[in-house]
C-alpha cells in the first residue's frame, strides 16, 4: 500500500514538473508569384460577378519587397475594367503575398468610378504572349544588360490597348514606370513582335 502510494505521489511530481511543449511558431506562406495572364483570370471571373459585360483596359503589376518581378511575374497585379451598362469603371487587384506593404491576399475589388469610362478596352483574345515570354524577349533589347549591372531593378509589366498601332502590348518597365524607367521595352502581346525601345 505504501509502495502504491509513493508511485502515484511520484507520477504527481512528475506530471505538475512537466510543462507543455512549446508550440513551433507558424511560418509565414511563401508568396505566390504569376504571370500577368495567370493573375489576369482571377481577376476578371471576379469582376464579371460586378458586371457581366465587363471589357478590361489596363494591366499592370506591382513590386513588393524583395519580389522584383523578374522573370515575368509579380506578387500583385491589378486590373482595371469597365461596363459600357452602367458607365463606370472600377479596379480589382490580386496579390498573392502576405505583407503590411501590399494588398490582403486574394482579390480585391477598388472603388467604381463614373466620371472615367475609357474607350480602348481590349478582347483578351488578342493575348497570345504571356508577361513570361514580354520578359524573356524584352531581355534581349537591353533588359539584360541592366539587370546584370543591378540585379535588384525592379521589372514591372502594364499591358494596354495601342490605338495607333491597334494592337495590344506589354511595356516591360525597368526600374519604375514612366519618367523614373530605366527602360522600357514594347512587345506586342498577340506577335511577340519586338516594337520599340521608349526610353
Amino acid at each position: 500500500m505504501k509502495r502504491l502510494a509513493l508511485i502515484l505521489l511520484s507520477l504527481a511530481v512528475i506530471s505538475g514538473c512537466t510543462s507543455p511543449s512549446p508550440q513551433p511558431a507558424t511560418k509565414a506562406e511563401p508568396p505566390e508569384l504569376l504571370t500577368g495572364r495567370s493573375a489576369f483570370q482571377k481577376l476578371y471571373v471576379t469582376a464579371r460577378g460586378w458586371a457581366p459585360d465587363v471589357r478590361p483596359y489596363q494591366l499592370q503589376s506591382g513590386v513588393v519587397g524583395d519580389n522584383k518581378g523578374h522573370d515575368g511575374k509579380a506578387v500583385v497585379w491589378s486590373a482595371s475594367f469597365v461596363s459600357a451598362t452602367i458607365h463606370t469603371s472600377k479596379p480589382y487587384t490580386w496579390s498573392g503575398i502576405d505583407a503590411p506593404d501590399a494588398p490582403s491576399c486574394g482579390v480585391t475589388q477598388g472603388t467604381q468610378d463614373t466620371s472615367f469610362t475609357p474607350t480602348n478596352t481590349f478582347d483578351m483574345q488578342f493575348l497570345k504572349i504571356d508577361s513570361d515570354k514580354a520578359f524573356e524577349i524584352s531581355q534581349k533589347h537591353g533588359g539584360e544588360e541592366i539587370l546584370q549591372k543591378k540585379p535588384d531593378t525592379p521589372v514591372l509589366y502594364r499591358l494596354d490597348w495601342n490605338h495607333s498601332g491597334n494592337n495590344l502590348v506589354w511595356h516591360v518597365m525597368y526600374g519604375g514606370t514612366g519618367a523614373d524607367a530605366k527602360l522600357t521595352n514594347d512587345i506586342d502581346a498577340t506577335s511577340g513582335e519586338f516594337l520599340r525601345k521608349e526610353k
